[in-house]
């Protein structure tokens, strides 16, 4: 029991990093209905502008300048690398993915690609091949619960995830910006002549989706501190898989499917050879789609909406 309850903690912790990715994938296929292959990438670099706010604000702490406890630094980081990532997410849709909002999916899906290509690319070009060590904003405490060992850094990953999932839910539902975005996913066509601005709603869609993965990426940097240009690329690609195993354009869906990612990996890992993990955990997903191929909150009609 002791080491199933360790790998629950252990499984929300790693579910928590696909969830707020997978919200950024699902919001822009929703809306847009294209695949932001790039998103994984921008989950990088929002780990990296991260590492360059947390230094500014300690070095300035140091200096007397900025006079606040470690849990206030680390809330101002990522705050502040949620604000600058999302300048980085709608640069991405006004240059990359506007210009082919009439063009095949597929154009759209290359051009994804290769902005992440871009964005790695400049990582190494600017910061050099070497990893980069994410600085200590908080000391790590370790509690011990019924024989299982819980960290504060694994309590503040899970926390800081299940409140920005909240918030993007109540946000899209309690909103005239969310009602617009609602709008433009069920009927793309129709909205514009409601007076409602396509290009604002895209490049919201995308700033907010930036900013849920630049938390992610401060979130896993904080519990794996050593950040590489290249981290984004599998994150990447297992958030999109719980986006579409949540459902076209449910934040609910995104999240569940997130964590339960998280759950599946952590638990056929304990179970089976590590090396096994992926083919047993993806296995499970296609049985899953098998079963529900619109995802857990997937409407039947999005298949085929636009396309």
């Amino acid at each position: 029991m002791s080491l199933f309850l360790q790998n629950l903690v252990n499984a929300l912790q790693w579910g928590s990093f696909y969830a707020l990715i997978a919200l950024g994938y699902s919001m822009v296929y929703s809306i847009l209905m294209l695949f932001n292959f790039a998103h994984g990438d921008i989950f990088m670099v929002g780990a990296y502008i991260g590492v360059g706010v947390a230094f500014i604000l300690l070095a300035m702490a140091a200096e007397g300048a900025l006079a606040l406890p470690p849990w206030m630094i680390l809330i101002l980081t990522i705050l502040f690398a949620m604000v600058l990532t999302s300048f980085v997410g709608m640069l991405v849709e006004r240059i990359g993915y506007r210009p082919l909002r009439a063009a095949p999916r597929a154009s759209a899906a290359i051009t994804g690609l290769m902005i992440g290509i871009i964005l790695e690319t400049g990582n190494l070009a600017l910061l050099g091949a070497q990893r980069i060590r994410f600085p200590s904003l908080i000391d790590t405490q370790v509690y011990e619960v019924a024989g299982v060992f819980i960290t504060n850094t694994k309590i503040i990953i899970v926390v800081v995830a299940l409140l920005l999932a909240t918030g993007m839910h109540f946000f899209v539902h309690k909103t005239k910006w969310g009602l617009a975005m609602r709008a433009m996913a069920f009927d793309y066509v129709a909205v514009p002549l409601m007076g409602v601005s396509v290009n604002g709603i895209a490049a919201l869609t995308f700033a907010l989706g930036s900013a849920l993965a630049a938390a992610a990426g401060i979130l896993y940097a904080l519990a794996y501190p050593v950040l590489d240009p290249y981290m984004g690329i599998l994150f990447g690609w297992k958030a999109f898989v719980a986006a579409i195993l949540g459902g076209r354009g449910s934040v609910m869906g995104a999240t569940l499917a997130g964590f339960l990612l998280g759950f599946i990996e952590i638990f056929v890992a304990m179970i089976f050879p590590s090396t096994l993990r992926d083919l047993i955990a993806y296995s499970i997903v296609l049985l899953i789609l098998i079963v529900r191929p619109h995802g857990f909150f997937g409407e039947p009609y999005s298949a085929r909406l636009r396309l």
